[in-house]
């Protein structure tokens, strides 16, 4: 069975992969996004790169580690996946944990929906 298309999301991130990101993404996606402070949207991979890697995740995060990643059961047409990054700044060391509904269509992601927790301290 192939990785599926939240895991590969997932990956790319985690691996501060731009071209890895642009890849799994539809190029009419619809992506919508909540952090604590704000609402993003997208409509193409462009957008969605911004967001992560230009707000989401800055130069100064160091993405540590996937430190859990869980693929729920679909419901109907929609996946789920939660995961959670292990991130070191300048503040020190946060967890940053996120949840994707999204659909697909021949391999790329089509519909994503990500709520994430916002950078949360943690121990170490």
């Amino acid at each position: 069975m192939s990785e599926s298309v939240g895991r590969r999301f997932v990956a790319a991130i985690a691996a501060r992969d731009v071209d890895g990101l642009r890849a799994v993404l539809a190029p009419d996606v619809d992506f919508k996004g909540l952090t604590p402070s704000r609402a993003w949207e997208a409509s193409d991979p462009e957008g969605v790169v911004t967001a992560v890697f230009g707000s989401w995740f800055g130069d100064s995060d160091h993405i540590d580690a996937v430190d859990h990643l869980e693929q729920g059961d679909p419901v109907a047409d929609t996946q789920r996946i939660g995961y959670r990054f292990a991130v070191t700044n300048g503040g020190g060391p946060h967890w940053v944990e996120q949840q994707m509904y999204y659909r697909e269509q021949d391999g790329r992601l089509v519909y994503a929906r990500v709520v994430c927790s916002g950078y949360r301290r943690r121990p170490g």
